[in-house]
């Protein structure tokens, strides 16, 4: 594709402008057809949004712990696994990518999947592709870590390695011009969200490379999940069903109950050679953001909706192909219209939408989509410090094939652990929370953290614990060795 093929006389002015813009900075001609087509659907007025009444719940769905066939060691060398990097962990504090952050034992996020690689590079297949989708904000410090710690990706990290996610220009609430911001340019500029993949994927190049190359699946999950890793039943799973698109969800919990689910909708297929128009019901994940604020109290109902989407989503490579040719080299998903303002540290600056899309929503694009239910230890994200206290925790052990997963004293459930956002939710308190040493909790079923707080060394938690210190400037640290067990821990009057 070429600049020649955009009409830019059937645009508006506003999106002119973008094309030019994005043009300038060299953005792939697949990222903004993409682009267009939501700026077009921002225009007329759509809002992304799905009510209630246009889907239906999700009944019942085949689970992983059924399934006991393993695929042909031909699938597992025909299969990309690709990990999502682009995100910077901000809302914890950090500056660079959140993979970098250390989870355990020293080591980091990409660690961890850099170790998980080579296990099963050496215990599956030789030939099993990584991938990492960087941002341009993650690219070279992903790039100088993989040089000092794993040699052997990086020296394919610019021919096999990085997918490099897109930027698309903020544009004004009021105009749906592009947004400028000479005090900082960079500001003018967001990453389209993870549904950029397959914009990413198509337009660089590499989906034609993967299927020339001989790969058909594609395994994608995010950075932070340490639990999501690859499942040859899963494989198998998808080439004797001829599942093009499969999404892991787990069953939701209160704790899930804000996240996005997974409904039925109904699709109409037009007929062929003036045959009538088909229906049927097909998968569709439904964020949030797209929940009209009258469905809300529907949407946060778990019995009513079940299953949340883990974002481990499995995609046949010759489908994805196909569907997004159909399209002219783009998969219009749902966009969803973020409200910020053009800098995020400056609560003055123009108002501005973000266009984003969700991976996961490609679930409806696919005739032959489907869903399975996994345990939650293959749900283990790190969004909040919270998460991190229990990962760093003995709650936590490491396999051989180095994959974090609960300890078998947790039947299951992870503690559920509650931090003052006032003091730990950015990862400078957070450090000095723990920092002469993070607490057993093997055998905590909950615990939360009150006020200026300090675990000691060897500190052990068990049942539901809660740790409150009311004085505002004074750190409450709790002896060495103290043992907690279903009580409300307070310093001792001076």
């Amino acid at each position: 594709m070429s600049g020649k093929d955009i009409d830019m006389k059937s645009l508006s002015a506003a999106a002119q402008a973008c094309v030019t813009k994005m043009q300038a900075e060299k953005v792939n001609e697949a990222c903004i057809r993409t682009f267009l087509r939501q700026h077009e659907m921002l225009s007329s007025g759509a809002t992304g949004s799905i009510p209630d009444s246009a889907i239906k719940p999700v009944e019942k769905l085949d689970s992983l712990d059924e399934l006991t066939v393993q695929c042909e060691n031909a699938i597992l060398e025909s299969t990309v696994v690709l990990k999502l990097n682009g995100g910077l962990g901000t809302g914890m504090g950090l500056h660079d990518a959140k993979t970098l952050l250390e989870v355990k034992d020293g080591k980091t996020f990409l660690d961890f999947t850099a170790m998980q690689m080579e296990y099963l590079r050496k215990n599956c297949s030789s030939r099993l592709r990584f991938m990492l989708m960087d941002s341009f904000s993650t690219s070279a410090s992903t790039k100088a870590f993989m040089k000092q710690h794993y040699p052997w990706l990086y020296d394919a990290f610019d021919a096999e390695v990085e997918l490099m996610q897109n930027q698309v220009p903020k544009v004004l609430q009021d105009t749906l011009e592009p947004a400028t911001w000479p005090t900082d340019p960079s500001c003018e500029w967001a990453p389209p969200g993870h549904g950029d993949l397959y914009t990413a994927l198509y337009g660089s190049g590499k989906l034609r490379e993967l299927l020339r190359q001989g790969y058909r699946y594609l395994f994608v999950s995010n950075g932070d999940n340490l639990g999501a890793t690859l499942d040859s039943r899963i494989l198998a799973y998808m080439e004797n069903n001829a599942v093009d698109f499969l999404m892991e969800v787990c069953q939701r919990t209160e704790s899930d109950k804000k996240g996005g689910h997974l409904a039925l909708q109904t699709k109409k297929t037009p007929g062929k050679d003036g045959a009538p128009a088909t229906e049927k019901m097909v998968l569709l994940l439904r964020e949030s953001a797209q929940c009209p604020e009258e469905d809300m109290e529907s949407f946060q109902d778990i019995r009513k909706y079940s299953f949340f989407n883990t974002n481990n989503l499995w995609i046949s490579l010759p489908a994805l192909m196909e569907t997004m040719e159909q399209h002219g080299g783009t998969l219009p998903l749902p966009v969803i219209r973020n409200e910020k303002t053009v800098d995020p540290s400056d609560s003055k600056s123009p108002k501005v939408f973000q266009l984003e899309t969700a991976m996961g929503a490609a679930i409806a694009m696919f005739d032959h989509a489907s869903a399975i239910v996994v345990p939650r230890s293959r749900f283990a994200p790190v969004k909040t410090c919270a998460d991190l206290l229990a990962l760093r925790s003995d709650a936590y052990v490491i396999t051989p094939d180095s994959r974090l997963v609960l300890d078998e004293h947790c039947n299951g459930r992870p503690p559920v652990v509650d931090l003052d956002s006032k003091h730990y939710k950015l990862m400078k308190g957070f450090s000095k929370l723990v920092e002469r040493g993070v607490p057993s909790m093997v055998h905590c079923k909950r615990v939360g953290v009150k006020g200026l707080v300090q675990f000691g060394a060897k500190n052990v938690l068990k049942g539901e614990v809660k740790i409150e210190n009311p004085d505002a400037e004074k750190v409450y640290v709790i002896p060495d060795g103290t043992v907690l067990e279903n009580t409300t821990a307070l310093p001792s009057p001076a």
